[in-house]
């Protein structure tokens, strides 16, 4: 079944040296004519061969009985060759290959015994024809750019299509995977360009807070953070179970050499909401840098529970900035978002709250503070992605607020990544916008995520629009922003020079907003209050 040249090989230089020895000795004994010991070695070599090629074949026979689904190949080098091979000698793929397609082979070209039928522009036709169920994309050398044309090309056709990788261990065996095509491949991302020796300047050997580090963007934060060897990584959450199950992350992949066993790992339980505690912790640690995660996120929730998000977002946030200042924090970097750009929403003119404290604070101390701003992160909690796989998965149907709303996407790790080299910059309070790249329409993206999952939209998904949700904008204003800010040495970094605003000023809305939080049952006043805290400040 696995016969292949180096079988071949070992055949012919084992039949060799037994001939070799056979030889020997007959010039001893001279019991044979040389010639017949040559011949019945020659004789022995090709039943040998004959024998696993026979076997092979009557096994490829027998599996190939089985395979009724047909399958495409797209790439026909090297590459496709391994695929083609995977495929045949393993049950688990129960295909039959039809052929192959490239735009680099003649059609017609025979590779291992399966034709060219045509190039990858033409995969949906070809694939129609052969009543194709699976495609698999084999190609190793393409740019970024080329991978997504083939993956947009292939999943426009509805067909299930997954991904060949493979690796070569030290003992120069192939070992091929196919995998899903993640959404992410199909979005127009720009390449990141992390300088690792300045992120490492000031995290190597240092105690690192994160709080809401069970969140999606703060655990992928202690993901990245690690890498960097800090002497002690703090990780602060309100919510047990996602702080436990990242504590259990990390002491795993210390037990198995992925992360250094010499990082002190320390989760607490602590609410931003908790100020003595907030400086407790931060004191006793000696915490050299802090990255603030930790919110309430979800427009719509945050709409009718106004003072939730004030007590949460603003007055959490106070807490963590005042406790960084006054413990000797010598960096704090806060997490913020696009919708803090001309709110009409409670998270986001919490989080404009939120930049306009951090701008504001007057000390002598140290510290370096920034704020980071960025759009939606794909997969993260809650988001759209696997609200879209669970309608998905339940058979429709997909829903959209509206089919003209457009949002900026990146994906967790390249948030938490430029996050990190976002810190490098920080200096005086300023806000870091990064580049999201171009906005995805809501309805492309719930378009592709059903034919990535081999259906067709509007005939086997439904996609059904239910209106904006409130206090949710038609599109965000990341671009609008980044037109009046200044470069980095990033490209994917543009930075926002501080306001000029008082801290008396700030730290007196603040407190009526607190008190009005406590003391008001009334959202819709406690969001004009909110609207009116923040007015021209954009």
């Amino acid at each position: 079944m696995y016969t292949g040249p180096s079988e071949v090989i070992r055949c012919f230089l084992s039949s060799l040296l037994c001939m070799l020895i056979m030889l020997f000795f007959q010039q001893i004994t001279n019991l044979f004519h040389p010639s017949l010991i040559i011949i019945s070695e020659l004789l022995s070599f090709i039943l040998s061969l004959g024998v696993r090629l026979i076997y092979r074949t009557l096994r490829r026979s027998a599996l190939a009985s089985d395979r009724k689904q047909n399958a495409l190949i797209i790439g026909a080098g090297s590459a496709g060759y391994l695929m083609l091979s995977e495929i045949y000698r393993n049950t688990k793929y129960p295909y039959n290959v039809v052929g192959f397609l490239d735009d680099y082979k003649a059609k017609g070209m025979i590779l291992s015994g399966k034709p060219v039928l045509g190039t990858i522009d033409e995969v949906a036709d070809i694939a129609r024809e052969n009543g194709v169920s699976q495609i698999f994309i084999a190609v190793s050398s393409v740019t970024p750019e080329q991978k997504r044309r083939i993956i947009n090309l292939c999943t426009s056709t509805s067909i299930n299509t997954k991904v060949m990788n493979f690796s070569v261990d030290n003992d120069s065996q192939q070992h091929v995977s196919v995998e899903d095509i993640r959404i992410e491949d199909l979005l127009n991302r720009p390449s990141i360009d992390l300088k690792i020796e300045e992120i490492a300047s000031y995290l190597i050997d240092k105690t690192v807070c994160v709080t809401g580090a069970g969140g999606s963007i703060g655990s992928e934060l202690c993901r990245q953070i690690v890498r960097f060897k800090p002497k002690k990584l703090v990780m602060i959450d309100i919510n047990e179970n996602s702080l436990y199950m990242l504590e259990q992350e990390f002491m795993r992949n210390k037990r198995i050499g992925k992360v250094d066993s010499s990082i002190e790992i320390v989760s607490l339980i602590v609410s931003i909401r908790e100020r003595e505690e907030l400086f407790k912790v931060l004191k006793e640690y000696q915490c050299d840098v802090v990255y603030h995660a930790a919110a309430h996120k979800h427009v719509p929730l945050m709409e009718t529970r106004p003072s939730e998000a004030i007590l949460n977002n603003i007055l959490g946030t106070k807490n963590v900035i005042d406790a960084a200042i006054n413990t000797g924090v010598s960096r704090l970097i806060m997490i913020s978002t696009d919708k803090a750009v001309n709110p009409t929403n409670v998270m986001g003119a919490t989080k404009r709250m939120t930049e306009l404290i951090l701008q504001s604070r007057e000390t002598d101390k140290k510290i370096r503070m920034a704020a980071v701003r960025f759009g939606n992160v794909l997969g993260s909690n809650g988001s759209v992605i696997p609200i879209f796989r669970e309608q998905i998965k339940q058979g429709g149907p997909v829903t959209v607020t509206d089919k003209n709303v457009q949002r900026y996407f990146m994906t967790i790790p390249e948030a938490a990544q430029l996050v990190l080299q976002a810190g490098y910059y920080a200096k005086h309070r300023e806000i870091f916008v990064l580049d999201m790249g171009e906005p995805v329409k809501i309805l492309d993206l719930a378009e592709k995520m059903i034919r990535l999952a081999g259906y067709k939209p509007y005939q086997d998904i439904e996609i059904k629009e239910i209106g904006l949700r409130p206090g949710e904008k038609m599109f965000e204003e990341l671009a609008l922003e980044i037109e009046k800010c200044h470069k980095t040495d990033n490209n994917l970094i543009f930075v926002h020079e501080s306001m000029d605003v008082r801290q008396e000023d700030i730290d007196k809305k603040v407190a009526e907003l607190a008190q009005a939080a406590v003391e008001l049952d009334d959202p819709a006043k406690l969001k004009s209050m909110l609207m009116e805290a923040i007015k021209d400040t954009n």
